[in-house]
């Protein structure tokens, strides 16, 4: 009888729940409702705002764990980032998984940013300590990243790249509209960067393919389509969100001030077994 009452009451909390959650508008985590996006003046989403990448979360911020393996997702980084599902291994050359595993070995420690580079937007976008902003105009979108202080210029009314790029650290960018969608192409990088964290470092032959879909006030949907001949196999996706941050401001980081990674890097660097991880136990996904 108890067990019976037990569930009865269960089941009479499932039904109002559901009838509750049926007769109210859809509200956010903190408890608003959520807002449609909104329009520019000639009718496009309008992107303008600052955002947090790589959080689903409002108000909250989400810190990307490092996997064992590159390119490989994990339970804990699954957890710790539900917006950046990557169920798939990166599809590396042999020889590059090769090379991205040892990077992980030695624990990351020659990260490119660890001397102040910058990397790809794929990259910069899942940073979640760093706002990013956007300012729109009918002809172009400008994206403003407070990480090494960077930025892009986005053109929406040309339809090619020009004949003389010089590679760079974030490439040339152009983009166009796909119904609510902004879609942006980016070609002519240099090889210096990485283009997700964990050793998944790219070639001057990196190809990427952005879309960025503002599904309502609060939230950018972000996918990047990534193709590099000269380190992958194929294609891969990956994805995550841009979350507004009202009443946010970006300021000034100059990642060079008072760095001494590089100082410390050119040590460690003299004595590896110091710090390089003992692949016992763990090997590559095949």
């Amino acid at each position: 009888m108890r067990a019976a009452t037990v569930l009865s009451a269960a089941a009479f909390l499932v039904a109002t729940t559901l009838c509750f959650m049926l007769t109210r508008p859809v509200t956010a985590q903190t408890g608003g409702a959520i807002r449609p996006a909104p329009r520019a003046a000639d009718g496009k989403p309008d992107f303008t705002g600052v955002y947090q990448g790589g959080s689903t979360k409002r108000g909250d911020w989400d810190f990307q764990i490092p996997g064992d393996q590159p390119g490989v997702a994990t339970a804990a980084t699954q957890g710790a980032l539900p917006a950046q599902p990557r169920r798939e291994p990166i599809p590396f050359q042999p020889w590059a998984r090769e090379r991205a595993q040892e990077i992980l070995n030695m624990r990351s420690i020659n990260d490119p940013t660890s001397r102040c580079l910058p990397g790809p937007s794929t990259r910069a976008h899942s940073v979640s300590l760093f706002p990013i902003q956007f300012v729109q105009t009918p002809k172009q979108i400008v994206i403003l990243y407070e990480y090494f202080n960077v930025f892009r210029i986005i053109p929406l009314d040309e339809k090619k790249h020009p004949d003389d790029l010089e590679p760079s650290f974030l490439g040339h960018s152009i983009g166009h509209w796909d119904g609510n969608t902004l879609v942006v192409d980016i070609v002519g990088f240099n090889d210096k960067g990485w283009v997700l964290s964990g050793g998944v470092f790219h070639s001057d032959a990196l190809h990427v393919v952005e879309r960025y879909t503002r599904v309502d006030h609060d939230t950018i949907n972000y996918e990047a389509t990534i193709e590099d001949p000269k380190v992958l196999t194929g294609p891969f996706k990956t994805s995550t969100t841009l979350m507004l941050r009202e009443g946010t401001r970006l300021r000034e980081y100059i990642c060079a001030e008072n760095n001494e990674d590089v100082l410390r890097l050119e040590k460690l660097l003299d004595a590896p077994e110091l710090f390089r991880r003992n692949q016992a136990g763990s090997k590559p996904a095949p």
